[in-house]
C-alpha cells in the first residue's frame, strides 16, 4: 500500500487525549498505510494536564503530509487564543494544495483563523459552539453533529468525537473491515449516530427511567426483520412516545434514523465480506430492495454498492 502520511499538530496547551486518538487510530498497522508524526513549533509542547510532551516534527513534516489533524487545545482563554502566524500559513497551505485538514474539538478554532473552513460547514465542542460561531462568520457552524465532513476539510465535536470522526476516515480510506477491526481493539462503537445535544448537560431523567441499550442491541441482531417503532417500543416496554423522548434524549436521533444508520453499516460490511447479490445484501440489511439501497448509499456515501464493493473488496 502507498504510505499515506499523518501529521498530528499538537498546539501549545493541546488535549492530551484529543491528541491520543488520532495518534491510536492512525498508528502504523499491517492492514493499514498511515505514517502518523506529532509535529509542533518546538522540541516540546505544554498540555492542558501539567505535563509536556516531546515532538517528532515540525512545520515541514505538516506541509509534507497527506493528511494533517488538529487535536483541541485550550492555552488559557475561552475561545482558544489564535494561533501563530507560521501555524496559520502551514494549514491554509495545506488547504490550497488538496491535502485533507482535520480538526477534533477546539482545534477547529485553528482551522476558522486560517480560512481552511470559510464558507463551509463545520463544528466544535458544545461549550464553544457560540464562540466559533461569533468569532467567524464565515463558516456556518452546526450545532447537533458529531463530526462534520466536507470532502478535504473536517471537524469533529468534543473530545471523543474525535475517535467517531477518525474511524470515520479510517471507513472512507479502507473500508468497514479495517474500520471496525481498529474499532473493536480501542472498545469503541464503529459508527455512532446521533449529535451533541445528549451530551448537554440536561435535567434529571426520571425515576425509574433505564436504558435503551438492550433495545438497540435486540434489533441490531434483526436488522433483516421489519422493525416498527410499536415493536422497538412494545421491546423496550414503553409506550411509543415515551421511547421515542428517552431514544432521541440516549442517541441525539430518532429511532428510524439509527435504524438507517445501522442498516447500511450492515449492507456495507455485507458488500465487503460477501458475494451476495446486491438484492441479497438489500435484504439482509433490512432495506428491501436493491433501489432502495442504492438509494441511501447515494444519499448517504454518493457512490453505488457496486462501486463500494469494488474499491473496498479486497
Amino acid at each position: 500500500m502507498t504510505t499515506h502520511r499523518v501529521a498530528i499538530l499538537a498546539l501549545d496547551g493541546v488535549t492530551p487525549l484529543d491528541l491520543a486518538i488520532p495518534a491510536q487510530i492512525f498508528n502504523a498497522r499491517p492492514e493499514t498505510p498511515y505514517e502518523t508524526t506529532v509535529c509542533g513549533l518546538g522540541p516540546k509542547v505544554a498540555t492542558t494536564a501539567g505535563f509536556s510532551l516531546d515532538t517528532e516534527g515540525g512545520l515541514d513534516h505538516v506541509r509534507a503530509a497527506d493528511t494533517v489533524i488538529v487535536p483541541g487545545y485550550e492555552p488559557g482563554s475561552e475561545p482558544p487564543v489564535r494561533p501563530p502566524g507560521e501555524v496559520l500559513d502551514a494549514l491554509a497551505q495545506a488547504r490550497e494544495r488538496g491535502r485533507r485538514v482535520v480538526s477534533i474539538c477546539t482545534g477547529a478554532f485553528a482551522l476558522a483563523a486560517a480560512g481552511v473552513l470559510d464558507g463551509l460547514h463545520a463544528t466544535t465542542h458544545w461549550m464553544h459552539i457560540d464562540e466559533l460561531e461569533e468569532n467567524f462568520p464565515s463558516v456556518t457552524v452546526d450545532r447537533d453533529v458529531l463530526y462534520v465532513d466536507e470532502g478535504d476539510v473536517l471537524t469533529s465535536a468534543g473530545v471523543c468525537c474525535g475517535i467517531d470522526l477518525c474511524l470515520h476516515l479510517v471507513r472512507r480510506d479502507l473500508g468497514a473491515i479495517v474500520a471496525n477491526r481498529i474499532a473493536r481493539g480501542l472498545v469503541a462503537a464503529p459508527h455512532r449516530d446521533g449529535g451533541q445535544a445528549q451530551y448537554v448537560p440536561a435535567p434529571v431523567a426520571e425515576a425509574g427511567e433505564t436504558s435503551l441499550s438492550g433495545t438497540r442491541g435486540w434489533a441490531l441482531g434483526r436488522l433483516d426483520e421489519p422493525l416498527t417503532l410499536r415493536a422497538l417500543a412494545r421491546h423496550a416496554g414503553v409506550s411509543p412516545r415515551t421511547f421515542m423522548r428517552r431514544f432521541a434524549a440516549e442517541t441525539g436521533t430518532t429511532p428510524l434514523q439509527w435504524l438507517l444508520g445501522a442498516r447500511l453499516g450492515r449492507a456495507r460490511e455485507l458488500l465487503e465480506t460477501t458475494d451476495h447479490s446486491v438484492d441479497q445484501v438489500a435484504r439482509d440489511c433490512g432495506l428491501g430492495t436493491a433501489a432502495n439501497l442504492r438509494l441511501h448509499f447515494r444519499r448517504t456515501l454518493d457512490t453505488t454498492p457496486t462501486a463500494y464493493r469494488r474499491t473496498f473488496t479486497r
